[in-house]
């Protein structure tokens, strides 16, 4: 094999790392839901964003909150309200997903197109 081949299959083999790594923090059924709720809105509370995701329920919506949290990507802010109010925003990390959500948007508008018309 020679230099060139080498060359392309070790990028190769970075670039599917990160997208095995981009779908590890982005797994499960909820996850990019929750994080275009996050975009369309600047902040939102544990009720917002349920209401939003439709199905999620409140253990998986706390859990996968939780996780986008441990990976930089939701902040969760603690309001010194009565009673105590919670929110949650994108970080900048998290904001550099909304692009990917667009394009997720605009692609799911066509899919869906695509099928309807047979």
């Amino acid at each position: 094999m020679g230099c060139i081949e080498n060359g392309l299959r070790q990028n190769h083999e970075k670039e599917m790392r990160a997208v095995q790594d981009s779908m590890y923090v982005l797994n499960g059924k909820w996850k990019i839901a929750i994080i275009s709720s996050l975009c369309y809105y600047r902040t939102r509370r544990f009720s917002d964003i349920l209401n939003d995701v439709k199905g999620i329920s409140n253990k998986v919506l706390s859990k996968d909150l939780k996780d986008l949290e441990l990976n930089k990507l939701v902040k969760r802010t603690i309001l010194e309200t009565h009673p105590v109010t919670i929110e949650y925003e994108l970080t900048e990390h998290g904001r550099s997903l909304q692009i990917i959500i667009e394009h997720l948007t605009k692609w799911g508008i066509s899919h869906r197109a695509q099928i309807i018309q047979g």
